[in-house]
């Protein structure tokens, strides 16, 4: 989680959303990026979109089983949704959707719970990991300005 904190730090660095992700594969990190919705202009460039692309690349793989996908904040449901289908083993994350609805991000409040349980998935989920440390990221996003999409 620290490594996905370390990329979302940089990420507000760079103007972008405050949040990160990291996937690894028991002490194996795989993949690790920010955000990028602003700079590619794509609202699709989420932490963990871009993370689980890049992981597959590495790995030649579709399927990430075995692999946790460590989150800033809780996948929306199309980062909870390309989780599933990437068959991720679990996620954690650290502040919740209702966090980011607070900062002024457009979240549907639907939490990856519901929305694995409704799905019956078998990932499991870990929350709150850190989440004050990922609040504070948000407020280091706020100070410099930062603007939600």
């Amino acid at each position: 989680m620290r490594l996905a904190m370390d990329a979302s730090r940089r990420g507000v660095e760079a103007n972008q959303s405050p949040f990160g992700a990291c996937i690894s594969r028991g002490n194996q990190v795989i993949s690790c990026i920010h955000n990028e919705v602003w700079h590619r202009t794509d609202p699709t460039a989420h932490a963990e979109m871009q993370c689980i692309r890049q992981a597959c690349s590495v790995l030649g793989t579709i399927h990430l089983e075995g692999c946790t996908i460590y989150s800033t904040t809780e996948p929306c449901p199309m980062c909870c949704a390309a989780i599933h289908w990437a068959r991720l083993s679990r996620i954690v994350f650290a502040a919740r959707v209702a966090d980011a609805k607070r900062y002024g991000f457009n979240e549907l409040q639907i939490s990856n719970s519901t929305l694995m349980c409704l799905g019956r998935s078998p990932i499991a989920i870990v929350p709150d990991f850190l989440r004050d440390e990922a609040l504070a990221v948000y407020e280091q996003w706020r100070s410099r300005g930062g603007r939600a999409y």
